[in-house]
């Protein structure tokens, strides 16, 4: 048996998710769709499958039945393997009656399950991150450097160490730890790499544990948080190694974040690739028509099966499974989402049709599943920094946002001039 299938992958489901709001009002955020068809948690299994790691538990407790139920739906394995991908939600016991308190007290709470897998390693992931690894590189090295914790690291600019926990790394080991550092005492003290405009190492959130020595950490304290409390203590009691990683990766934990990474995958390079066939990125399997598209002009857009477009101009953006996009449309610098189904024949004839209405004109926006836009539409981004919340839409950080199942009527106009 390899050492990757002796590695258990656990993959933190998150908690509220509010940095993510309104697009987590109704689901968790892993459970948040991305790139047109897939959902962010199929990026962390899909990473893991490839990795030849088969056994994923996912710890899950907040707004966590769509996520559920696409991981049913999505990961099982046949008869004859013996992977799994389990749901470890939050439950009460006779030991913990509270909810997860942070990411290592979600951990502790499932320590008798982790247990129970005999597994050698402990992989712990997040599940709202884009990326592409091969954690199997990250267990050899592991072994050989016979490392009690791994942390995957990579380098980052100068001006973006206020945003990160910064590792500070001697050879290949770690030595200190600081997080969100912007005293430049500290950060002349954290630097470990000889490049003057990329000089520190910040963590990935992604730890690989000896089992013993990660219930060692859990049982004998009460850190709730693996990035705040529990590394930096695990460096001067452990041995700690940084494991590099210098391929794309980004942290989908804001809305502007979501926006601009979903943006830059319809351009003609982009950052993170799904064409590649011996790295696929798995997802629910739908059985969708071809999308349709009629007389429209469509240039670096995205686009996701089951969809009808007419007539239409559509400008960098992607666009979701099932969308329907109506004659006189222009939208560009937008997310639409899509549906989770058709409908032939509306029950209510006053009711506004699932998808984008006719003549409407949609920029810098997020259009959540299930939208029904009336005709004549406006929606236009408002400057950086803007935060509203309305009946029908919210702004974050200048972009408005129409969360799910939500029916904006016709002649709307959401814009700055307006």
């Amino acid at each position: 048996m390899s050492p990757s299938n002796k590695t258990l992958a656990v993959i933190l489901g998150g908690g509220r998710g509010s940095r993510l709001y309104p697009l987590t009002k109704l689901r968790s955020k892993p459970a948040v769709p991305i790139a047109g068809k897939y959902r962010l948690i199929d990026i962390p299994i899909s990473n893991c499958i490839n990795s030849n790691i088969y056994h994923i538990a996912v710890l899950t407790q907040f707004n966590s039945v769509s996520l559920h139920r696409h991981i049913a739906r999505t990961f099982y394995f046949d008869a004859f393997h013996t992977g799994w991908v389990q749901i470890w939600a939050a439950e009460q016991t006779m030991q913990f009656t509270d909810w997860y308190q942070g990411t290592a007290d979600a951990v502790r709470k499932q320590l008798f399950e982790i247990k129970s897998t005999r597994a050698s390693h402990v992989l712990i992931l997040a599940g709202d991150h884009l990326y592409r690894m091969d954690y199997s590189k990250m267990v050899d090295f592991h072994l050989e450097q016979n490392a009690d914790i791994t942390v995957a690291v990579q380098p980052i600019h100068k001006n973006d160490a206020g945003r990160f926990g910064i590792l500070k790394r001697e050879g290949l080991k770690i030595s200190d730890f600081a997080e969100k550092p912007k005293d430049p005492v500290v950060l002349n003290d954290m630097v470990s790499r000889d490049d003057p405009d990329a000089p520190y190492l910040a963590s990935m959130g992604i730890y690989l544990f000896k089992i013993d020595v990660l219930i060692e950490l859990l049982e004998n304290t009460k850190y709730e948080d693996f990035g705040r409390e529990v590394i930096p203590h695990a460096i001067s009691s452990n041995t700690v190694y940084g494991y590099d990683f210098e391929g794309f990766w980004v942290d989908i934990g804001t809305i502007r974040s979501f926006y601009e990474t979903n943006l830059a995958l319809t351009t003609p390079d982009p950052p993170f690739d799904f064409f590649i066939p011996s790295q696929p990125i798995y997802t629910h399997t739908r059985q969708l028509p071809g999308s349709v598209i009629e007389n429209s002009d469509l240039k670096n857009v995205l686009i996701a099966e089951g969809s009808s477009i007419h007539n239409a101009e559509i400008k960098h953006s992607v666009i979701g499974l099932r969308s329907q996009v109506r004659n006189g449309v222009y939208i560009a610098d937008s997310i639409l989402m899509g549906a989770d189904f058709y409908e032939s024949d509306l029950i209510d004839p006053n009711q506004i049709p699932l998808g984008i209405g006719e003549n409407c004109q949609i920029e810098g926006a997020i259009i959540d599943k299930n939208a029904r836009i009336g005709n004549n539409v406006t929606i236009k981004p408002f400057p950086l920094g803007i935060d509203e919340e309305h009946e029908k839409w919210v702004i974050v950080n200048g972009i408005v946002v129409i969360p799910k199942n939500t029916s904006i009527p016709s002649g709307t106009d959401i814009s700055p001039e307006n």
